[in-house]
């Protein structure tokens, strides 16, 4: 049988289709793979987790320091030359990058660190380190339905639909909670919840909560007994939790930017072994916290003995000390540079957050164990809120991982606070601000009306306003630049020399030892040109990169390249009907 021929007459046959069949049928293929791709690395974490840290806990103390030590050791090292040696990009969440995909690349993802994160992630998490698992779950339900369009024959600059559905329908198949997918990726990715991608990322999360159900069953992720007697007092709690929580994953934010941006910087220790050296240290918290307490809630999610707390069979004292060693393991393993998320860690720390300041309140006011319980779920929502800053997702995930309607008033009152506190801490959410640090600035285009319109926008609409420029040919300025920025080509303009651009190439060559180079001729044009005027200019101009100049100041007002152009009009298509197959190459 001929393949080849038989893959042809399948993509011809899909062409055929009318538009909106054929919409339905690229969303459905990409929800599922993905859902799949999702329960296939869920099951691999607990797999591992499970046959370790679970396993080791039920042998002796001696067994378990010892065991646990080698797990987590190996696990990291193995992450570590694995990110180095194929994708070092792969490491954290992956919501950043899968971000950067959607906006900078038009939905284009490479296969080869979608594997990485798979197989990092679960030796990763599995292996100990205290991440999650959901980050790197949307990440790999974007990358396998980014390249599930490409089989299917959807172009590089057409695949923005199919990064969100297979994102929505990986988190939807993680959480069990379809809702809090969608609103996650319209509130995070898309940032309008009027898209007109609304559609596709219901389908395909309710596609990625139809394959977790029949491949692993239907429950929530946290068992909870039921909650029937509520008191008003809880209420009146409600804000103390959600400040403390909020707090916690402000500062959780703060300090693994600072520990991260720190070791990026530094070149004393060579980039694979940085996981090993974060596992180390992780180790030493975990297993002292195990030694004095017999809890092992440091190691992976954590969800064991989460569940534990919301089922009130938790020592409230433990419950601070898990806070408090939970928040130093996390920063140190996601600064550190090992593969996962951090969705698990927060709602750890928030749920012991609330259980301990419930435990602390009932000494006074007597509180309900449902109320207490309450107040767990709403210290969960908000301490994900302060890092994520997306309030309703928040919201959703916590009542659709418990399913409980009872816990939603506190769970809103946990969303309010959470916008205030995380507010007071900075503006950009954990991603963003990870973004930012590793050099990019995500240009997110509102389309005109129609294609003629934005033909007529001047070229400032769409321009990068704040272009990383080179200053000067000094070592240290270059070195910095190339360590900050991750671009190809930057805008040169120093104190007598001419305006030009100068290529990563160069700047490397001169850091070398070389001779300066010779710095290209830029194409200049006005900031208010239109972008007509300017898209006939672009293939003129060196390295398909047009500066924009202030005629008064004589400054660099901004750069646009070819890719912005692309990307800009494949926005204008995404809105207004040219995407998901119309026109498929």
């Amino acid at each position: 049988m001929n393949y080849g021929t038989a893959s042809d007459r399948l993509l011809s046959s899909l062409r055929r289709l009318p538009y909106n069949s054929r919409v339905l049928v690229y969303t459905i293929v990409c929800g599922a793979f993905a859902g799949a791709a999702a329960v296939a690395f869920m099951v691999g974490i607990n797999y591992l987790f499970d046959r370790t840290f679970v396993g080791f806990a039920g042998r002796s103390v001696p067994y378990f320091l010892a065991a646990s030590f080698l797990t987590i050791m190996g696990s990291s090292l193995a992450v570590g030359l694995l990110l180095y040696r194929f994708s070092p990009e792969s490491a954290g969440s992956g919501i950043p990058q899968l971000k950067a995909a959607y906006w900078k690349e038009i939905g284009y993802v490479p296969f080869l660190p979608v594997l990485v994160k798979f197989a990092a992630g679960i030796l990763s998490i599995g292996g100990g380190a205290s991440l999650g698992r959901e980050g790197p779950t949307v990440y790999i339900g974007g990358g396998i339905a980014s390249n599930v369009a490409g089989a299917l024959g959807i172009p590089v600059r057409q695949r923005r639909f199919a990064v969100v559905t297979g994102a929505a329908a990986g988190l939807a198949a993680a959480f069990n909670a379809p809702l809090a997918a969608v609103t996650f990726i319209l509130e995070e990715f898309v940032g309008d919840l009027n898209s007109r991608f609304i559609g596709r990322v219901v389908l395909a999360a309710l596609i990625g909560a139809f394959v977790v159900y029949a491949l692993l069953g239907r429950q929530p992720a946290f068992k909870l007994p039921s909650v029937e007697e509520i008191s008003w007092v809880h209420y009146a709690v409600a804000p103390l939790v959600a400040a403390v929580a909020a707090v916690t994953g402000s500062l959780f934010q703060k300090a693994t930017l600072f520990l991260r941006g720190r070791l990026m910087r530094q070149k004393t220790v060579p980039p694979w072994l940085l996981p090993c050296c974060g596992g180390f240290l992780v180790w030493i918290i975990g297993a002292s916290v195990y030694y004095f307490t017999g809890k092992f809630g440091v190691f992976g999610l954590g969800y064991h003995d989460l569940s534990s707390a919301l089922e009130n069979d938790y020592i409230w004292w433990v419950a601070g000390i898990m806070v408090a060693a939970k928040l130093a393991a996390t920063i140190l393993s996601y600064g550190f540079g090992a593969c996962g998320g951090v969705f698990s860690p927060t709602l750890f720390l928030g749920g012991m957050c609330g259980y301990f300041i419930g435990a602390l309140v009932n000494f006074h006011i007597p509180l309900t164990p449902s109320d207490r319980i309450i107040l767990s779920a709403v210290g969960m929502s908000t301490c994900l809120g302060a890092v994520v800053r997306a309030p309703l997702t928040s919201v959703l995930i916590v009542f659709e991982m418990t399913h409980q309607f009872a816990f939603v008033p506190g769970l809103m009152i946990g969303a309010v606070v959470s916008i205030v506190v995380s507010h007071a801490f900075g503006r950009q959410n954990f991603y963003d601000a990870i973004l930012l640090q590793d050099g990019h600035e995500l240009i997110k285009i509102r389309p005109p009306l129609d294609i003629k319109s934005w033909q007529k926008l001047p070229i400032s609409s769409i321009a990068n306003r704040k272009p990383v420029i080179v200053r000067s040919t000094e070592a240290g300025h270059l070195r910095e630049i190339l360590d900050s920025h991750p671009y190809r080509c930057f805008p040169f303009q120093a104190d007598g020399e001419r305006l030009g651009l100068i290529t990563r190439e160069q700047m490397a060559s001169l850091l070398a030892g070389g001779k300066s180079p010779a710095v290209s001729p830029a194409v200049v044009c006005s900031p208010d040109q239109s972008v007509r005027d300017v898209s006939a200019r672009i293939t003129e101009a060196p390295h398909d990169f047009i500066i924009l100049l202030d005629e008064k100041t004589g400054e660099i007002a901004g750069i646009v390249t070819l890719h912005d152009l692309l990307r800009a009009q494949q926005s204008i298509l995404d809105e207004h009907g040219g995407d998901a197959g119309r026109n498929p190459a």
